[in-house]
């Protein structure tokens, strides 16, 4: 033990941390605890950290870094005075850091873990909701850059809908919050996916990634399928309390005010929107009036979907086209593209469809929905698109290959493709079928809009 002290010591003072100029009992201390803790034996670590922590808060992040898993496990194995009290101390610890090593302590991450640990144990501190959401929203509006911590994000909106429901907070707060919430995701998602499309598109062109892109990858498909879960959890929170009978009064009351607000005609068509109030007269003259204040790729494609609504489909495709081309974020424009594909598919135009999807997925390749949304379309055209039963039934096998894309690429549509690959199997040919038909490993032209090929499987 001595042995490794003094090569810790010797380690410390060579990475000019400024040691040399620390008395040598808390360099000794801090190599003490910090073995420790890389043990997991945090009671152990527990006083050599006190020390060093009460003698000098300024002496090296480690007190930082390492109290906080002290700290953390002291209150997981704690009930209580003495509960409570260890997490007064992590709080206190928090603010220590901000103050002693304010470049290592982004206000955004640390307020938030602060913030979230006043949550998680609002029972044992007797903290309000009101008080919660209070420290959360100072730390977003402090550092919304860094404010990126899925579960308190999600924590963030949970206590806004709880003061809503408790008629602390209006409608009006509740509906910004979400909006504000949900592009903060957005933006969180366009980075990760950004990254993880390079490393996708390297993978997909037959490089195989390095073992610190294959970690880069793994890393970026959690970020992602972390956001895709809040992203669900926050639509869940917000419910019903988002219906039509809420949002048409809110926003009619509001209209007059907002006449030229672009940013407040955005979110309040996109509200009326995504919860299906469109056939409100309401929803017409918002969308007329974003478009005159802030003409966009966005109020292009909202106009389409009146179009749409009122049968001038063929008016709505070209104002889609127009959004399309009009916006010029790679991200926004991936998924602008799908929205498309979406409304498209719904109307049974498959072709066109089609076509947006794949733009999408040039834009954004590691989101796997499109793959998805192809697959349902050539699925739902077996019958038309064959011209004997069994090479009906082989269409089923490229609706399979192209759902597999979406496991390959996207690691939150994993359980969603393994479902439509095994259904889509299940109608395809059986190995009876193939066996007896004799065509084992033959090319099957597929006709109609779909125009492709798919090779019988070998047996």
């Amino acid at each position: 033990m001595k042995t490794k002290i003094t090569f810790l010591i010797a380690l410390f003072i060579g990475l000019s941390f400024g040691f040399a100029q620390q008395d040598e009992e808390s360099i000794t201390k801090l190599s003490i605890f910090h073995e420790y803790v890389k043990a997991k034996n945090y009671d152990a670590a527990y006083q050599p950290w006190m020390d060093v922590r009460t003698k000098n808060p300024k002496f090296n992040n480690a007190i930082y870094v390492d109290g906080e898993k002290i700290l953390n496990h002291k209150i997981k194995n704690s009930s209580g005075a003495d509960k409570v009290a260890y997490i007064n101390d992590l709080i206190k610890l928090y603010d220590q850091r901000s103050e002693h090593f304010a470049s290592r302590t982004p206000v955004g991450k640390y307020g938030a873990l602060k913030s979230q640990l006043m949550y998680d144990n609002r029972k044992d501190l007797g903290t309000s909701n009101e008080a919660l959401y209070d420290s959360f929203d100072a730390v977003y509006k402090a550092d919304k850059k860094n404010f990126k911590n899925p579960k308190s994000l999600y924590t963030y909106f949970s206590l806004m809908v709880e003061l809503y429901d408790a008629k602390v907070k209006p409608a009006k707060d509740l509906f910004n919050k979400y909006d504000d919430i949900v592009e903060k995701i957005q933006d969180e998602i366009k980075f990760a996916s950004g990254k993880l499309n390079a490393l996708v598109a390297k993978e997909e062109g037959g490089t195989a990634l390095t073992s610190k892109e294959g970690k880069y990858k793994k890393y970026y498909g959690q970020v992602l399928s972390a956001y895709d879960k809040i992203a669900s959890g926050i639509d869940g929170k917000l419910g019903p309390r988002a219906n039509c009978d809420n949002l048409i009064p809110l926003y009619e009351r509001d209209f007059a005010e907002h006449t030229n607000d672009g940013v407040w005609l955005k979110r309040a068509v996109s509200r009326m929107y995504y919860k299906e109030c469109t056939d409100s007269p309401l929803y017409e003259k918002l969308v007329k009036a974003y478009d005159e204040t802030a003409p966009s790729a966005d109020t292009k494609y909202f106009v389409g979907t009146i179009l749409f609504k009122n049968g001038k489909e063929n008016e709505a495709i070209s104002y889609f086209k127009q959004s399309y081309d009009l916006e010029e974020d790679t991200f926004k424009k991936a998924g602008l593209a799908n929205r498309i594909g979406l409304i498209l598919k719904k109307k049974g135009r498959y072709g066109q469809a089609r076509t947006y999807f794949r733009n999408s997925l040039k834009l954004n390749p590691s989101n796997g929905r499109p793959h998805i949304s192809i697959a349902a379309m050539y699925a739902a055209s077996a019958n038309s698109c064959g011209d004997t039963t069994f090479n009906k039934r082989a269409v089923y096998w490229l609706a399979a290959q192209e759902a597999q894309k979406a496991a390959r690429v996207d690691p939150t549509q994993k359980k969603n493709a393994a479902k439509s690959v095994a259904n889509y199997k299940a109608k395809a040919p059986s190995k009876a079928d193939v066996f007896s038909s004799g065509r084992a490993g033959e090319v099957i032209k597929i006709g109609c809009w779909i125009g492709g090929s798919v090779t019988v499987p070998k047996l």
